[in-house]
This record gives C-alpha cells, structure tokens and sequence, in this order.
C-alpha cells in the first residue's frame, strides 16, 4: 500500500511540475504573440488556401490565392519581428526538449537533449520569406502548397516548445490530417536544410 502511494505521489508531484512548466513557456510566446496579428493571418492563409484548392477551375483557383497577397506579407514581417523580440529573452527560458514527451527544467540538468527555441522561430522567419518572396519561381498553386507547409511547421514548433513534441504530432495530424514527416518534406529547402541543422546540432 505505501509503494502505490508513493507512486501516487510521485506522478502528481510530476503532473504538477510539467504543468507549471509548460505554462511558463505558453506564458512567454503568449506575451509575443499578443502584441502582434500573426495567428489571426495564419488561420486566415491556411483556410483560404484550402477554399482555392477546392476551386474547380485554374484561373478561379489563381484569383482566389492572388487575394491573400497582402496577408502573406504580413505574416513573413510579423513573424520576423516574433523571432527578433524572442532573440531579447534569456537562453534558459527559450529552451525546449528533443524528446517526444516534456521533461521539465530538462535545459537545466540535461541540456543535450534540448535545443534554442530563437533559433527555430528564426529558421522559421528566413524560410517563410523565402516563400513569400517566391525565390524559387513557384507557379501560384505549388507556392501556396510550399506555404502552407512553412504555416504548419510553424504551428507544429509553437506547439512543441509550449507543450511537447509528441502533443505536437498529434495536434498537425488532428487539425491538419498530415504528419509531421510529410510536413517536412514539403516545406522549401531553405527551411527543411536549416531545421534538420538544428535538430542535430549539439546544445
């Protein structure tokens, strides 16, 4: 009885620790995001590339993705300017785990198994304005794809570094209905060389 209060204990004393963790993390990119529009322009682009894809005819589908210019540019300068302000706080505070589950205060005891959430919102700024900017001379229904590869990436490390990896797999494939591999594929190469980097780069 005492080793199945003990265990009781131990995992509600944990539960308690990964939840006061996790809301420091959503607490400081809340504080960011609040001073900017950039979820609403993301949900904007997501559902209206879905409502041209859906078009039946080419040029209805091309008229459609040319009414989102102004809101892609405004994502690429917003997102920028995120990955700029989060370079202003602290190494400690902005780091987040490699493993599927979250392991609290990991950066502290285990830093090798955790990597700089800057860096990432930065990978994440550089290649969405890649897109944006179609560097790559993408026709218009193929950049949008590429894009809203850049906006479900984005979303799947916002996720991660406030929960964990494996909520974050979860929460692409139930909103999304894709995996996080196909994700990654499918953004540009710019963004997928640069990410892949920081996955394997040593903290």
């Amino acid at each position: 009885m005492d080793v199945v209060l003990i265990l009781l204990v131990v995992i509600v004393a944990w539960h308690m620790l990964r939840v006061r963790y996790q809301r420091t993390h959503i607490a400081l990119l809340g504080k960011h995001l609040s001073k900017l529009q950039l979820e609403r322009h993301m949900e904007t682009l997501t559902q209206g590339y879905t409502r041209a894809i859906h078009e039946k005819e080419a040029s209805r589908q091309l008229q459609v993705l040319e009414t989102f210019a102004q809101t892609e540019r405004a994502v690429a300068a917003q997102l920028a300017t995120l990955a700029q302000d989060m370079q202003k706080e602290n190494d400690a505070d902005t780091r987040m785990g490699t493993l599927a589950f979250c392991l609290p205060y990991a950066e502290r005891f285990l830093p090798s198994v955790t990597r700089d959430f800057r860096k990432l919102l930065h990978i994440h700024a550089t290649g969405l304005r890649h897109v944006v900017d179609n560097e790559a001379g993408w026709e218009a229904k193929e950049r949008a794809f590429h894009l809203s590869a850049e906006l479900y990436l984005l979303q799947h490390s916002c996720h991660w570094f406030c929960k964990s990896r494996t909520v974050a797999d979860a929460r692409l494939a139930m909103r999304h209905q894709v995996q996080h591999q196909k994700v990654l594929e499918s953004v540009s190469d710019t963004t997928r060389s640069a990410y892949v980097r920081w996955l394997q780069e040593a903290a």
